[in-house]
């Protein structure tokens, strides 16, 4: 498909923000910076004026006069960057409310989830449905038949992981990647972190940005991070909440049968794009990252993200979860769809070993498993016992979220 001159590449949750738009006089569409949220409410409601609050001329008047704002931008609008004016939320339910009959007024993109969200939940709980997107999944680049780095999908796995999948990498091959990552972080640092907790050591944020990847896929320690990094454990914890705001990082909570303990136990920590990850740790090609001892865990970054995508995209409750021990029995990805569990191992070879089904057999002592898959990077599915497989990690997940 074509869209203003460009390559547009269809989103999975396309159906679902055109379902919401004729039920709900809102939508909001969150996410990290550059994954597409504009360009895809553009190409879905095309009838809708389009309005950017990253525009200092645009964000002044709606700073200044939400009501001048609204009355010289009329819906059905979309509404991008919501979060720079958030006074606007006010006049929109009242515009809604006003308007009572009428469905998809409004359409809105944010990059800053927990103060967006907050203003959301006070000011239009009830009248807004709401999505994350995230970079390109797998799933939507096997549709689009697209490719990564001028590669088909899949054939490059160790160079589709090292690009990753931000929208504007994925439709240019030619661009430098490293540059792009270089400038994707500088512009976040700048924009994002003194935005939402006013940094002043954007130096040291850095810092503590590159030992979090150096990490990724491990167990959150916040206390070893803020020694190492040189800062508090409370500030560790602001810096956390700011990279889980702005959707940098992902933090997968771990299951437990007792909820409560679920908050209590130690996190794990994952990169939303494993091409930032690889940015960060200098891994800057797809030979480098098979010579890389991270390779495995990069690996498992990016199918926990794949996972993510998915949910984010599929309708009902999902819940993903890892599983861990006192004596360090671990299970990489727990899915619960609806009363089903899913155990998965995710695994960065080509060749199943005996193995890799060990820690099956002593988290199902605790967990009930409706299945158990081995995700890795082999072709074709490969039973390992009756109740193991080990599947292609595209085609695992996607067993998973039928």
């Amino acid at each position: 498909m074509k869209h203003d001159n460009a390559i547009y590449l269809s989103r999975a949750v396309e159906p679902a923000i055109r379902e919401c738009m004729s039920q709900f006089p809102a939508v909001l569409v969150t996410g990290p910076r550059q994954a597409g949220k504009s360009t895809l409410l553009r190409h879905v409601l095309k009838s809708h004026r389009y309005v950017s609050l990253d525009d200092p001329s645009v964000r002044l008047l709606a700073e200044r006069d939400p009501a001048l704002f609204l009355s010289a931008n009329q819906p059905p609008i979309v509404i991008d960057e919501i979060q720079y004016a958030p006074m606007l939320l006010s006049y929109i339910k009242m515009h809604i409310d006003e308007h009572r009959t009428e469905r998809g007024l409004f359409a809105l993109t944010g990059s800053q989830l927990f103060p967006l969200m907050q203003g959301v939940s006070e000011s239009l709980a009830g009248r807004i449905a709401l999505f994350t997107l995230y970079p390109f999944s797998a799933d939507e680049l096997q549709a689009d038949s697209a490719s990564v780095a001028g590669k088909p999908l899949d054939s490059d796995l160790p160079a589709m992981m090292t690009r990753g999948f931000y929208p504007e990498l994925v439709a240019n091959p030619i661009i430098n990647a490293e540059r792009w990552f270089e400038s994707y972080v500088g512009t976040y640092l700048e924009r994002d972190v003194r935005n939402i907790r006013k940094v002043g050591d954007l130096g040291r944020f850095r810092e503590f940005l590159a030992l979090l990847a150096a990490r990724a896929g491990g167990l959150l320690n916040l206390s070893e991070i803020g020694k190492e990094c040189g800062i508090t454990q409370p500030t560790a914890k602001d810096w956390i909440s700011v990279l889980e705001t702005t959707c940098v990082v992902y933090i997968l909570r771990p299951w437990h049968r007792n909820i409560t303990k679920r908050v209590t136990k130690s996190p794990k920590l994952y990169f939303v794009d494993t091409g930032l990850l690889c940015h960060l740790l200098g891994i800057e090609s797809g030979d480098r990252l098979l010579k890389s001892p991270d390779a495995g865990r990069i690996f498992e970054n990016m199918v926990v993200m794949e996972a993510l995508k998915r949910k984010s995209a599929t309708t009902g409750r999902v819940n993903l979860f890892y599983y861990r021990t006192a004596a360090g029995v671990e299970v990489d990805l727990i899915v619960e769809r609806g009363n089903r569990l899913s155990g998965c191992e995710i695994k960065f070879g080509k060749t199943p070993r005996p193995d890799w089904m060990s820690n099956f057999s002593h988290a199902a002592r605790d967990i009930p498993f409706a299945r158990k898959i081995i995700l890795s990077a082999q072709n074709q599915p490969l039973p390992l016992a009756p109740d193991i497989i080990a599947q292609n990690w595209r085609s695992g997940l996607t067993d998973i979220f039928i």
